[in-house]
């Protein structure tokens, strides 16, 4: 029988022992059985959904989207269409903060440039810019 302990998983799905517990919490992975002894014992399926886990975070999922996808696995009516379109919401998802990364980008090269890196540090352009407060949401 393919019984492992918890840290021979961890080893094999290249993760921590209290990232395997951490699963378990967030519901990403079953309680395992344990052991007369009170050891749990896993299966060579939670390494594979831990390194599908995994796989999925590095895509830019979140555990919830990962949930999501892990019922859909198991559901007989789910089809490669539902996965697509999940997919799909995430490529947007990855447009919309690399936009955001672009424009975070731009301001801080024009804080960067206006910069002559000299004098004292309250004369400081960027670290002005970053003080500033915003008139319409400073208390009078």
């Amino acid at each position: 029988m393919d019984r492992l302990t918890i840290g021979k998983v961890a080893q094999l799905a290249g993760v921590g022992v209290d990232t395997i517990r951490f699963y378990e919490r967030k519901g990403l992975l079953d309680s395992p059985p344990r052991s007369l002894s009170g050891y749990r014992q896993y299966s060579l399926e939670t390494v594979a959904r831990i390194r599908f886990i995994r796989r999925a975070k590095e895509l830019g999922f979140s555990l919830k989207e990962i949930k999501e996808l892990l019922d859909l696995r198991m559901s007989p009516e789910t089809t490669c269409e539902d996965i697509r379109q999940r997919a799909r919401a995430k490529i947007r998802d990855i447009e919309g903060r690399l936009e955001a990364l672009k424009r975070m980008k731009a301001v801080l090269e024009k804080l960067a440039d206006s910069c002559q890196g000299k004098g004292p540090l309250h004369n400081c352009p960027i670290l002005e810019a970053l003080e500033e407060r915003d008139e319409k949401t400073t208390p009078e």
